[in-house]
């Protein structure tokens, strides 16, 4: 029986532990809550303390003594919302529809890391477009803090407890730059690629900067170039400069070790959720086996060719028993660049507009599917700095008066999924970072490009880890590229081949260029079930 003696203090324990003091009326609230859950009394107790820590500032309590009242709150929060979520539409489209959310990379919110308290703070205060100096460096700061607290955890590079007898593949604790002068020995260090002087390459932390030799390195798999972060094992010349022998990337970490981290903090921009509204959000999904996404790359909207070719998508999905639930075109949306040199923007935007008719004539489509553009590098806007804001609305009136279920995002742009989580980037990254590439890539794990290039974001924990001067990003909004913890899934749309890789459990792929190859992607999230199709 839920009420008994050893359930009572099972539950004051349990509060104990976390911090708090239950008064006696809300010792029998809870009992009265975990009674519903016989035979499952530890799991109830641990959800309704979950709840309780992360509705406390709202709930205003300030006192570890906890009374009825805020406990009531609590649990009639709960229990409304399983009601609710009970309720799931019949409506296949209507289910589909409400469970994509789509963030605007303008509206992720903003961490910092705090290396003294070793904790996530979100920034306050508004973001300016054109930041100050000091955001620049800034912007660095946190990339380099955002690794280096993930890396401390990593059991290779932590420093031991016990002084032990470590293997040569034990534990390897990295020394700040600034303890490199007048040590001997080899050393782990990790830090920011820079040029700081023509054809001079250093490793910089934040206590100082080493002249680095690469001449001798081994590397790991992915494209080792200015500005990605790197661990690297080495020793001191005599002429100050650091000879590196083993040179890689920082240690990925599971989503969701990252997760428990910074619980109660919404990375990603759509709210934090508890542990129980996750599970079921991943019920939903895996019973949402209809839903589908079609995601486009390349649709030149002025080549003849092309928009046949899109005819021909949207029919064969037209007819299709359970139409899909989102079709994603990516940019570019014009076979040249829209600069200042482009003269034709009444044209582009009556092509839009022949685009939504285009749409409006297949009906199921227009009724149940939702339509997201995302800009390409060449389309028009303000700039080519990242992150790009969406297409102006004098190219898109026409469409979106004609297609109410059209959405005009940023690149890179997120979208939620019931409890999975999507970036989507259009971008030409494979070829620039094959580029700014210092040393040749390590064939010993692959030698597939594309490879290479998912290695080199998902260890960077950053979309595009290029040098500034390469792609100019908004030093204000540099975190809207970040990606951690880890999302489920990344789109790297590219004019390259097509391509799909799952590594270390996240799915990436590249659905090629439409307008060039007539390649796109199917991808059911359900299962995260990437199709490469072509026409």
């Amino acid at each position: 029986m839920s009420s008994s003696s050893w359930v009572r203090k099972k539950i004051q324990k349990k509060f104990k532990i976390r911090g708090y003091a239950l008064k006696l009326d809300a010792l029998d609230e809870i009992l009265s809550f975990v009674d519903r859950f016989h035979g499952a009394e530890d799991e109830a107790i641990d959800l309704l303390l979950d709840h309780f820590q992360f509705q406390s500032q709202k709930l205003g309590v300030k006192s570890s003594i906890i009374d009825r009242d805020p406990m009531r709150r609590v649990i009639t929060n709960l229990l409304e919302a399983d009601d609710a979520a009970d309720e799931v539409p019949s409506d296949t489209y209507s289910l589909s529809s409400s469970c994509i959310r789509v963030i605007d990379a303008f509206l992720v919110p903003k961490f910092h890391y705090d290396p003294i308290k070793k904790q996530f703070y979100q920034h306050t205060g508004p973001l300016p477009i054109h930041g100050q100096p000091s955001a620049k460096a800034r912007l660095y700061k946190d990339r380099l803090l955002l690794l280096l607290q993930r890396v401390s955890r990593d059991q290779h590079f932590s420093k031991p407890a016990f002084d032990t007898d470590m293997s040569h593949y034990g534990t390897c604790e990295i020394a700040p730059i600034q303890s490199l002068v007048g040590q001997a020995g080899r050393r782990w260090i990790m830090g920011l690629i820079s040029q700081l002087e023509d054809g001079h390459f250093y490793l910089e932390d934040l206590t100082a900067s080493v002249e680095i030799d690469l001449s001798r390195a081994k590397t790991t798999t992915g494209f080792l170039s200015e500005n990605t972060i790197v661990v690297a094992e080495g020793e001191m010349l005599v002429n100050g400069i650091f000879q590196v022998f083993t040179c890689g990337f920082p240690p990925l970490e599971d989503r969701s070790l990252s997760l428990k981290i910074v619980a109660q903090h919404d990375f990603f921009g759509c709210g934090a959720l508890r542990k129980e509204e996750t599970l079921r959000l991943e019920e939903l999904e895996k019973r949402a086996v209809n839903d589908m996404f079609v995601i486009l790359s390349d649709v030149w909207l002025d080549n003849e060719e092309a928009m046949e070719k899109l005819e021909t998508v949207l029919d064969g999905f037209e007819n299709q028993e359970v139409v899909p639930s989102l079709f994603v075109f990516m940019g570019n949306f014009c076979s040249h660049p829209c600069n200042l040199s482009y003269h034709s923007f009444s044209a582009l935007r009556s092509q839009f507009g022949k685009l939504g008719q285009m749409i409006v004539a297949h009906s199921r489509l227009k009724e149940h599917s939702r339509f997201l553009f995302i800009p390409g590098p060449d389309d028009a806007g303000p700039s080519t700095v990242l992150p790009r804001c969406p297409l102006p609305k004098y190219l898109t009136e026409e469409l979106q008066n004609q297609i109410p279920n059209s959405i005009f995002s940023s690149n890179p742009c997120r979208i939620k999924y019931y409890s999975q989580e999507m970036v989507l980037f259009r971008h030409n990254l494979l070829y620039r970072m094959r580029r700014s590439c210092l040393v040749p890539p390590s064939t010993e794990e692959t030698e597939d490009p594309f490879e290479h290039l998912v290695a080199t974001i998902t260890h960077q924990s950053h979309l595009c880890p290029l040098p500034l001067i390469s792609q100019p990003i908004i030093w204000n909004y540099d975190h809207s590229l970040h990606l951690y913890p880890s999302p489920h899934v990344i789109v790297l749309a590219d004019n390259s081949e097509q391509k799909a890789f799952k590594y270390t459990g996240i799915t990436c792929f590249n659905p090629g260029s439409f307008s060039n190859d007539g390649t796109f992607v199917a991808y059911r999230p359900c299962n995260q079930e990437v199709e490469l199709s072509a026409l």
